[in-house]
């Protein structure tokens, strides 16, 4: 897992040339216009996924995992808590392999994420996403995808 400022990008260039290029979109693109969707940024490979929604109580959130992929959690607008925790022995109790993600149950670490920062989370960082702060509230997020292989 990393969480920093988006301005911070290239210190992750050493991550590998798909993560480089995902942050590097990232900084690049002003997504305060850009409609909830999905955009491609190298086919099935890298892509995006723009999100605007309400956070929720942490009880209504689960954690997640994914396999295939690599998640970059970038916040446009709002704030949001994310928690995290290590994939070790945990046993899904929901698993879509066609979705590339699965559903945990475990005590996570919480942090907050503000405007201009982002979380990435590699396959064995279980993430809940989505958690409000004092209370509900409106967020922008994208969610760039990076194929493992």
């Amino acid at each position: 897992m990393v969480i920093d400022k988006i301005a911070n990008h290239g210190l992750y260039t050493g991550l590998g040339g798909r993560i480089a290029l995902a942050l590097a979109y990232i900084k690049e693109t002003d997504f305060s216009a850009a409609a909830p969707g999905k955009y491609k940024i190298d086919d099935d490979v890298i892509f995006a996924i723009v999100q605007e929604y309400n956070t929720k109580d942490k009880s209504e959130c689960k954690l997640e995992g994914h396999f295939k992929y690599t998640d970059i959690q970038y916040i446009v607008s709002g704030a949001e808590l994310m928690g995290v925790t290590t994939l070790t022995s945990q046993t899904p109790v929901y698993k879509n392999a066609d979705e590339d993600y699965a559903l945990f149950e475990s005590d996570p670490a919480f942090f907050r994420i503000d405007p201009g920062m982002f979380a990435i989370f590699f396959p064995d960082d279980l993430h809940m996403p989505c958690v409000q702060l004092e209370r509900s509230a409106r967020v922008k997020k994208v969610v760039v995808k990076v194929h493992l292989r």
